[in-house]
Formats: structure tokens, sequence, C-alpha cells
């Protein structure tokens, strides 16, 4: 849809007449890639911390993953306007949530919310690719994709942004296993998990230009939330 909604205006920059036409295109992408993978008492979700525009680096320490609560993390990558906006937004409606019900907000609760807020402005979207991640209410991994209107979609794994075209495939040939004759691997362990997202974006940060510096992992269980970082190259 980005790439949809660039080609529109660039339609407006130009005219067959020798008189430019002016044209009005606020958004910006400034790069950045999302993955997330669910399992069972468990969600990892990593976020690499480039921000760019082109071949410019603005920011080489640019984290794309915001905890919500205990159970739920937020990653949004694209526009980084749109996205610190957006994500100021949604933590004033969860302190509204919080207050007015005495209790943190579920993760289920939490991807509804989202989808309708991206919604709300589909006439003037966000610029944004979003993962919700996080326990469900039986401790269940859930990921949550979306569109910049707001669609969504619960899923076991997921990639988003810039390198996401580059990681989904890796993530589909050892999860998803669509049509492969190998056994079944065993259960899927966190530490597992944990192994193919760094290959995922160690990966993909040699072939997209958009994807490096560090890569941030959160890890969240029903003890809580960890976090963890790991050098990605910085060329």
């Amino acid at each position: 849809m980005f790439k949809e909604m660039q080609s529109l205006a660039n339609a407006q920059m130009t005219d067959a007449s020798p008189h430019k036409v002016a044209g009005f295109y606020p958004y910006a992408d400034n790069g950045g890639t999302l993955a997330a993978i669910a399992g069972d008492g468990f969600v990892v979700i990593g976020g690499d911390t480039r921000l760019t525009t082109g071949y410019q680096i603005y920011s080489r320490e640019a984290s794309k993953l915001t905890k919500l609560t205990d159970k739920t993390i937020i990653g949004s990558c694209g526009c980084w306007c749109d996205s610190l906006t957006f994500t100021k937004g949604l933590h004033i409606r969860l302190q509204y949530y919080l207050y007015e019900n005495n209790k943190p907000i579920s993760t289920n609760a939490t991807a509804q919310l989202v989808s309708n807020m991206l919604y709300q402005k589909r006439f003037f979207p966000y610029y944004v690719s979003t993962i919700v991640a996080g326990l469900d209410a039986d401790n269940q991994g859930a990921v949550y994709s979306y569109d910049p209107v707001g669609s969504t979609e619960r899923h076991r794994y997921r990639a988003q942004g810039t390198a996401g075209s580059l990681i989904q495939p890796f993530l589909d040939c050892v999860l998803g296993r669509g049509n492969q004759t190998a056994p079944e691997p065993e259960k899927l362990t966190k530490e597992q998990a944990m192994i193919y997202l760094k290959d995922a974006f160690m990966s993909a940060a040699e072939r997209e230009i958009g994807c490096g510096d560090f890569l941030q992992i959160m890890i969240v269980t029903p003890q809580g939330v960890e976090e963890e970082r790991f050098k990605l190259r910085k060329d």
C-alpha cells in the first residue's frame, strides 16, 4: 500500500502541460524491520535500530519496540514521526483504560484497539508497519500484524517493514514448513525462536541497506518482559 500511495503522489506532481502541479506528500519512509514469533507460553519480537532516509542514516539507536504492559509489546516502523505519534496516542488510551478498569489491558484488547485507531485515520493514514505481540488469556503467544488502515490477523509468526519480504520467507520455511516432507521438528522453545530471529535479521542486513546496526529483542513470558540486543552490520 505504501508504494501505491507514493505512486499517486508522484502522479499528482506531473502534468502534460508546461505548468507544474504542486502536490502534497507529507510522508517519509524511514525504514525499519520487525519480526515476531509466538510459542507456547512465550512470544519474542525483534526490531532493528537503524533510522534512515534513502542512503542517509539518521540514527543507529532508534528503538522500534515499545513495552505497553507486562504481557504486550508493540513494534512500529515506517514514517518515524507517524510511529512516534501513534505510539504516544496509544499510551494515552491505555492509561485511560487502566484508570477506568483498575487493571492493565489484555493483549487481545490491545490488538483490537490498535486496529480501531489505525482505521480511524484511514483517509489520512499513519504511514507505519505495526506488529502487536504478547500473551493471551491462556498465556499463549499471540502475534498481530496490520496494514496502514488497520486490517489485522493473528499469526504464529510475522515480519514487517523494510526487510520484511526477506525475513518472511525464512520464517515460512523454518516455522510454517509448507509442503515439506522432512519430519516435524520438536516443540519450539524460546531459545530456538530467538536463534531464528537473530539469523533472520543477520541475513536480511546483508541484503537490505535499511536494516542494520543493532537487533533489539523483547521476550514476553508469564514472568514479565526481558530484553536483549545483538550487533548487526553497520555499513
